[in-house]
């Protein structure tokens, strides 16, 4: 079938203007000539490709491969969106929407609820993670794709939607009628005492609400005595410059440098100072951060160390550090563009270098860290107090302790076990005693806040991997068993009593925080060390 020929090259050419337009303004004006026949080529090889190609191919598959393609030789994080994607992002940067307040992907042809926000309507209705959503509004939804099924969820606040969902333990499907409201994405994830004196907060995003979020938790915990704070960036992947900066000017003196970022562009260099008085200028502050800490947490991590003003345990940071330009081309959708990096008060670099394919770059991750990892000299820069630190890659911890997976380092099986989210496969067998939200016959076990990961519950978890055919490795469970356990707790906590009961019972567990909490002696002592080097400095 003979297809618009002229179609795929209009919505090239609106969205290739759009972006001229927005990006490279005036200056596209002087080079339009040699740009003019990069157009005749595409437009050429698109023409050809609609027509001559074995099968149809719709015209803004295409254009948006296209565009895709083009950014992909840039660096790892210039990326195009098209409207779903652009839609999404610009949800967690505002940290609401309205819905249901659950994230899915279809898993084996199935529906299922990977996450959910706590207190979201999915939240008080009793939905959970791993819970397969089977129907919505009578439709089967087996072989669903992902927009389909949010399509079918979202809707106008105050509207229901009824859905059915298949849980492990009940052998009918859970009919519920859910009222769709707005939705608050959270970035803080766990904000209570350790003790009498330290307060501590799990920082687990950045968005729009970010700032004043932190101000309210740190509000709280100074009226329940905090003395010490343990900050918690751990798989933090960033988020808006701009709450970097307020996060942390909320701990830095007024007119301390935040960061600085340098491009080619006009307007890509930039100054960012502390611009208020931080409240928190003589509190100890332990800053926990891993592997996966990445971008706005590399932003206050650096800072806060440069500054003296806070000791950094864990591992070595992810090591991004580019300033991101969001543009919104057409038809709803987006540029992510890189437009500067930055760099740490001290001048530090804190973006790590790529291969041409990325793949290096991208499983950085994956990869095992040493403590004592040598350092090129010429990255060499020094804090306020003199202390010696290194750019050219990531934030390096002052204190180094592994701990990839929820602050543990457990073997390859372990990490399987994890990543397969077979411990959240495994809390689904679990109800909250006096938990009545969801009507059914479930062959479920019963517990109660504060319960404890004993034998008995182990050895069920092991019968329940025979169960999933997991490959047992006897070595690995045996030396794993701390993780395990701290897991098992983790995830049913997760799902009956809340993030902030999961998170807490995790930290007594948990041997990165543990050992952050040993270092409180050296975080107060880091101000006075910066006071005598200033007073050194400043002596005739």
């Amino acid at each position: 079938m003979q297809k618009n020929r002229a179609l795929p090259a209009v919505l090239f050419a609106v969205a290739v203007s759009a972006l001229v337009g927005g990006v490279l303004g005036r200056r596209a004006q002087a080079t339009s000539d040699p740009l003019t026949d990069r157009y005749r080529v595409f437009t050429a090889a698109l023409a050809a490709v609609e027509q001559e190609y074995v099968e149809d191919v719709e015209s803004d598959r295409l254009v948006y491969s296209a565009i895709s393609g083009m950014l992909q030789t840039l660096d790892p994080h210039s990326s195009f969106l098209d409207p779903r994607a652009y839609a999404q992002m610009r949800e967690r940067q505002e940290g609401r929407y309205y819905g249901l307040g659950i994230s899915i992907s279809p898993i084996d042809g199935d529906i299922t609820v990977m996450s959910l926000f706590e207190g979201s309507p999915a939240y008080k209705k009793g939905i959970r993670r791993g819970d397969v959503i089977a129907r919505i509004e009578g439709q089967d939804t087996k072989g669903w794709t992902s927009d389909q099924a949010v399509k079918q969820l979202r809707g106008p606040k105050g509207t229901q939607v009824k859905v059915g969902l298949r849980r492990e333990g009940y052998a009918e499907l859970i009919d519920l009628a859910v009222e769709r409201d707005e939705v608050n994405i959270p970035t803080l994830k766990g904000v209570f005492m350790i003790g009498n004196e330290t307060g501590y907060i799990r920082l687990n995003d950045f968005s729009e609400t970010t700032d004043r979020d932190l101000g309210d938790a740190l509000e709280t915990l100074t009226g329940k005595g905090m003395k010490r704070l343990l900050l918690d960036i751990r798989d933090n992947p960033g988020g808006p410059l701009d709450q970097a900066i307020k996060v942390s000017d909320r701990f830095l003196p007024k007119g301390d440098m935040v960061v600085y970022t340098r491009g080619r562009t006009r307007n890509s260099d930039q100054d960012y100072r502390a611009s208020e008085p931080g409240d928190f200028g003589a509190m100890p502050i332990v800053v926990l951060v891993n592997r996966n800490s990445a971008s706005a947490s590399e932003i206050v991590s650096g800072a806060l160390q440069d500054h003296d003003r806070a000791l950094i345990v864990g591992e070595k940071t992810f090591g991004k550090a580019l300033v991101q330009s969001v543009y919104r081309i057409s038809e709803g959708a987006g540029l992510a563009l890189t437009t500067a990096r930055y760099f740490t008060p001290s001048g530090r670099l804190i973006q790590r270098p790529w291969d041409g394919t990325f793949d290096e770059y991208l499983t950085y991750s994956l990869r095992e860290q040493k403590a004592d990892e040598p350092h090129d000299p010429a990255n060499l820069k020094l804090t306020d107090a003199g202390r010696k630190v290194y750019g050219g890659g990531g934030i390096q911890p002052d204190k180094y302790i592994a701990g990839p997976v929820e602050g543990f380092n457990p073997s390859r099986f372990g990490r399987a076990l994890w990543a397969r989210q077979i411990f959240a496969d495994y809390a689904a067998r679990y109800t909250a005693q006096g938990d009545t939200r969801i009507k059914g016959h479930g062959q479920t076990r019963t517990v109660s806040r504060g319960f404890a990961v004993d034998d008995g519950m182990v050895a069920d978890f092991r019968t329940y991997l025979e169960s999933r055919k997991v490959r047992m490795d006897e070595a690995a469970f045996t030396a794993d068993n701390q993780f395990i356990r701290a897991m098992i707790q983790y995830d049913i906590d997760l799902a009956l009593f809340g993030v902030e009961e999961a998170r807490r019972n995790l930290i007594a567990r948990d041997p990165q925080a543990q050992f952050a909490l040993q270092q409180f002696d050296e975080a107060a002592r880091l101000p006075h060390m910066k006071a005598g080097a200033t007073a050194s400095r400043q002596a005739p």
